[in-house]
């Protein structure tokens, strides 16, 4: 019969998510993670087979908190201004988990129209809801969030490696100001076609 588990999944999944948080994803060992839970490592692997599988489950967390972000910027008007603001503000309250998830480097490079759809599983939501609120359709939507996706990942990284600290209102207008100049070129484009 198979050891009692000490800890549950998610109880160990959590204090890997905190490490994470506190110290970055080369923290995360599993001698760190039993010392978080006031353990030895043997109660991990009761639950899990090895630290990958710790690894990989952490992620999907992080993934997820990161998905609750988008889905409070869809609720918000515009939602693709609210998805750019709360990328954002991702990267300033979790800086280590937006490192982990938008700044690792990746095996290999996709091409620009090929990372967003990698990086983020709210893609097609997010694209949908360009095309619907600016009425433009779907190549020029795909322009429209490349371009903005390259600026707000900018500014998440400045902050998330706290190089600059932006107020609400500076991002707010950074976002606006950039959007509407692409959104007018990308008009003046269709009206010329």
């Amino acid at each position: 019969m198979p050891p009692k588990a000490k800890f549950t999944k998610a109880e160990i999944i959590e204090a890997a998510l905190n490490i994470v948080r506190a110290d970055g994803y080369e923290a995360l060992t599993s001698r760190a993670l039993g010392t978080y839970l006031g353990s030895s490592a043997r109660p991990i692997f009761t639950v899990f087979k090895n630290m990958e599988e710790v690894q990989q489950d952490m992620i999907k967390s992080a993934k997820a908190l990161y998905k609750e972000y988008v889905n409070k910027g869809l609720t918000t008007e515009p939602p693709f201004k609210g998805v750019g603001t709360q990328y954002i503000l991702f990267a300033v309250n979790e800086p280590k988990l937006f490192q982990l998830l938008f700044m690792t480097e990746q095996k290999q490079i996709p091409d620009l129209s090929g990372v967003l759809p990698l990086i983020d599983e709210s893609y097609e939501q997010i694209l949908l809801s360009i095309q619907d609120d600016y009425k433009i359709c779907k190549a020029a939507g795909k322009k429209l969030y490349h371009h903005l996706w390259i600026y707000t990942h900018g500014i998440a990284t400045l902050c998330a490696t706290k190089m600059c600290r932006f107020t609400n209102e500076e991002i707010s207008t950074m976002i606006t100001e950039v959007c509407m100049s692409i959104l007018k070129k990308l008009k003046e484009g269709e009206n010329n076609d």
